[in-house]
């Protein structure tokens, strides 16, 4: 039994035989290698394309901006997992990777889908774009919803990694239509909860990546790809110096017992 649609038996990405590999329609031997860095090549293997001067500067921008946050819960479970088996490297990174989700590291996405939907409104309607969010962040809060890519439990009232990233889209020309939307929308949701609520990084990716015409579907790959660097960091840390299970033990001794009835 088949599922899903039957869209052809084939791959673009990389072919290889006994004398050559071929990767998106280059040879990797005498191409590539020695030629592009891990960022152009990144962007060669997800878009089939490689990057302009502006793409290149801001994928190398966001993933250093996204790569490390230190003790964070996915470098903690990480340490705790490589912990419980140090001969599995692989699975304490894939542990921690398993933790970008919608609350954490992944929120890019959600941030995405938050701004094309407001372009989107804003187009068929063509309105103002702060009536066009004002109405959307409304439409959110009502059904009890959190609007993505604000708030921060640490960076208060900025997250400094946003604020540069949009400074830095802004001065490179590379700020619009989706930079300019969540310029609007940081004055937008604060207002709409009656209180300060920062933009944080999460948002700034994704209006960049969206500006610089990243594949929407693929805005997590950027804190993915990042963070991944990072657990391999903190992995090789805990080799040296673990506290993997000291963080278990003040975890254990933080949290009170309490019988409830079921």
């Amino acid at each position: 039994m088949m599922i899903g649609k039957n869209a052809g038996a084939t791959t673009a990405i990389s072919t290889a035989d006994a004398q050559s590999v071929t990767v998106r329609g280059r040879d990797l031997c005498s191409d590539l290698m020695g030629r592009v860095g891990f960022t152009d090549y990144f962007c060669l293997l997800l878009t089939g394309r490689e990057p302009t001067e502006n793409q290149r500067f801001f994928l190398d921008l966001l993933l250093v901006a996204i790569a490390e946050h230190g003790l964070v819960p996915t470098n903690q479970v990480a340490r705790m997992t490589y912990d419980a088996d140090p001969s599995a490297l692989q699975a304490a990174v894939a542990a921690g990777i398993l933790g970008c989700g919608s609350v954490v590291l992944g929120t890019a996405q959600s941030c995405g889908e938050f701004l094309i939907q407001a372009r989107r409104m804003t187009d068929e309607t063509r309105g103002d774009p702060a009536t066009t969010i004002r109405d959307l962040v409304a439409e959110i809060r009502r059904e009890g919803g959190k609007v993505p890519g604000f708030g921060h439990p640490l960076h208060k009232p900025v997250d400094p990694r946003a604020q540069r990233i949009l400074d830095l889209a802004e001065e490179r020309t590379a700020g619009s239509p989706y930079v300019a939307l969540a310029r609007v929308a940081a004055t937008v949701v604060p207002e709409a909860w009656g209180k300060p609520l920062p933009m944080n990084v999460s948002m700034a990716i994704a209006a960049v990546l969206l500006d610089l015409e990243f594949p929407a579907g693929m805005l997590k790959a950027i804190p993915i790809l990042a963070r991944t660097a990072s657990l391999l960091a903190h992995l090789g840390e805990e080799q040296k110096n673990p506290i993997g299970f000291l963080m278990a033990h003040h975890a254990e001794n933080a949290i009170t017992y309490e019988e409830r009835a079921s």
